[in-house]
């Protein structure tokens, strides 16, 4: 390349480089810029560069035009040597200052200028900001999770009178969504008169990484009537579909991808993972495995995926083994999460010795910091299996104050280990100075604890001192998907359409029970002093059971049941949902606040131990 430059382009010896004729600079200028646009690394720029330096006049309008090529290219690939470039340009043009905020903006350590530079492109004040501007700083702001700068830009944008831009309004839904401002996110949406593909697929994505499921999916409802899901639509309603158990949506979204998207989108490892964890948190751990298995490339996200489906499935050994797959035979390093999905599956497997040394393998073999998550599993590990001494030493020396979760583990641990009336007080005490007295679940226990030391009166204070604060039980709802719509119910509901024919159906399940020995367990029903009749008749009515009746009665012979229960299943509701297995010869899968239970041929996943 030097010595083409060197013979094309530089003057004779013998000729002053003021005296080229116009005609010949033109001709420079040409060819610099074809060689610019043919240029394929620094070195080559560099030479360019300084060819640009000797043989050009700077106040040449077509010299300014080549040093914005060359801030573009250093700019992608020598950020340096791109300020360098810009900081030697007299009065830079805004594409220079955009090309600049840009290379800022996508960097990994620099983000901070791209705010840093808008900032004195505003100061300056010679050069108006453009629509090419704000796409790049904003995306800056959202990964910084700077909120009070994209404001800022955001009311520089609605006084430029660029409000009406697609990519700009984008822009703003993506920073507003990532700083948590969902209402703000939705309100620039709601308001955009132009809307692409990308816009949906920036609200989709937001509502479903907030929670927003469902309203994620009716938006995607709407988006079809303008636009074709593309491979980061259906990516996002995956997701949403794995918060919400959606399990008939998820499968239309995998069919949807097999048949419109191209092999590599396919065989996306990102996509790939979003399904296995949408599969397995919606009851269908054995097509999460398959697909899992088939998967041409894995990351480690993809195995802590696995892993943690394994475990929430209570299938321990497996993921046990496909933890030692992922670090022996994979040769990958695993991370925070990974150990979290260990340990939880020790946890619901109750293996104590196995929970201490992998947390201790975490430490010291993989240097991982633990978490608050980590320390939740462990504790819980040794409470629930009676160790509630050693349980509290590990609350004592944690480096971190314990959450809510942790003292939750500790009482219930308590109420079911018989730990003593004081010790389960002391649990109460910390959990409502964590909670700032509001949380209803610690009310019930302590009730319960209470009522398992025939202390009524006790029993009769804490649900006075409920009264008192306002403090409310958290309704038990469950819900189930038949044919594709998902129906909710709370405990005791009347509300649905088939209110009528359920009831009918819980009395037939009653009675096939009571012929197969089935005895109410009243020790979770309300813990007041009342009759034993209304006890059982509130055990009836729990959610989980109303929900299965319904599938019962509703789905194919042979097709399992799947309800998602937001609270913990209760020790009869156990019992009876095992019996229906069997006596029904149908396979029923329960997602509760805590983890899966499947339960066939009478008996559950859990072994009982959950």
């Amino acid at each position: 390349m030097a010595m083409v430059l060197a013979a094309v382009i530089a003057p004779p010896s013998h000729v002053p480089a003021a005296a080229i004729s116009n005609s010949d600079t033109f001709t420079h200028h040409r060819r610099l810029l074809l060689f610019l646009n043919s240029c394929t690394c620094m070195s080559q720029l560099k030479q360019l560069h300084a060819h640009t330096i000797r043989i050009t006049s700077p106040h040449h309008p077509n010299t300014f035009f080549l040093y914005s090529r060359i801030l573009l290219f250093s700019s992608l690939h020598d950020l340096p040597y791109a300020f360098r470039v810009f900081h030697q340009i007299e009065n830079p043009n805004s594409f220079m200052w955009n090309a600049l905020i840009r290379a800022c903006a996508r960097s990994t350590d620099r983000k901070e200028q791209a705010i840093a530079l808008y900032h004195r492109m505003l100061e300056q004040g010679s050069v108006l900001q453009d629509k090419h501007t704000f796409p790049f700083v904003l995306k800056a702001c959202a990964y910084l999770f700077a909120l009070s700068e994209g404001e800022q830009i955001h009311a520089q944008i609605l006084k430029l009178g660029f409000n009406s831009d697609v990519y700009i309004n984008n822009s703003l839904v993506h920073l507003y969504a990532t700083c948590g401002h969902l209402d703000s996110a939705k309100e620039v949406f709601d308001g955009m008169s132009e809307r692409s593909l990308v816009s949906w697929n920036v609200v989709i994505d937001s509502l479903a990484r907030l929670g927003e499921c469902d309203a994620a999916l009716k938006l995607f409802v709407e988006m079809q009537k303008f636009f074709e899901p593309d491979g980061y639509t259906i990516q996002s309603i995956v997701n949403a579909c794995a918060g919400l158990g959606a399990l008939s949506l998820g499968m239309w979204a995998h069919a949807y991808a097999l048949k419109k998207f191209d092999p590599d989108r396919v065989n996306d490892v990102l996509l790939n993972t979003s399904l296995v964890d949408m599969y397995c948190k919606s009851g269908s751990l054995e097509l999460a495995q398959q697909l899992f298995d088939r998967m041409p490339e894995r990351d480690v996200t993809s195995w802590n995926s696995m892993i943690l489906g394994f475990s929430s499935h209570g299938e321990v050994e497996a993921a046990l083994e496909y933890f030692n797959s992922m670090v022996r035979t994979e040769n990958l390093i695993p991370n925070a999460i990974t150990f979290v999905g260990v340990l939880s599956a020790c946890n619901h497997g109750g293996l104590v010795s196995e929970g201490r040394r992998y947390f201790d393998v975490m430490i010291t073999e993989y240097k991982i910091e633990p978490e608050l998550e980590h320390y939740g599993c462990l504790v819980d590990l040794l409470a629930r299996s009676g160790l509630i001494d050693e349980a509290l030493d590990v609350v004592s020396n944690m480096p971190m104050r314990p959450d809510l979760v942790i003292w939750r583990s500790l009482l219930d641990a308590c109420c079911k280990q018989n730990a003593g009336v004081e010790l389960s007080e002391e649990m109460a005490r910390r959990v409502l100075e964590s909670e700032g007295g509001v949380c209803s679940a610690v009310y019930v226990l302590l009730s319960r604890v209470y009522a398992s030391a025939s202390r009524w009166n006790d029993v009769g204070m804490v649900r006075k001192l409920m009264t008192d604060k306002g403090v409310v039980k958290e309704p038990g709802c469950s819900s189930i998907e038949v044919d594709g719509v998902a129906h909710e119910f709370f405990a005791g509901d009347t509300s649905h359409p088939q209110t009528e024919e359920i009831y009918q159906a819980l009395d037939v399940i009653e009675k096939r029970l009571e012929q197969v020995g089935y005895s109410p367990d009243s020790s979770q029903a309300p813990t007041v002093n009342e009759a034993i009749d209304g006890k059982q008749n509130s055990l009836r009515l729990h959610s989980e059971r109303l929900a299965i009746a319904f599938g019962l009665l509703k789905m194919k012979p042979g097709m399992p049941v799947r309800v998602f229960k937001n609270l913990r299943v209760c020790v009869d509701c156990h019992q009876v949902t095992k019996l229906i297995s069997r006596v029904f010869n149908r396979e029923i899968i329960v997602r509760d606040r805590v983890r899966f239970h499947h339960f066939k041929d009478g008996a559950c996943s859990c072994m009982d131990y959950w």
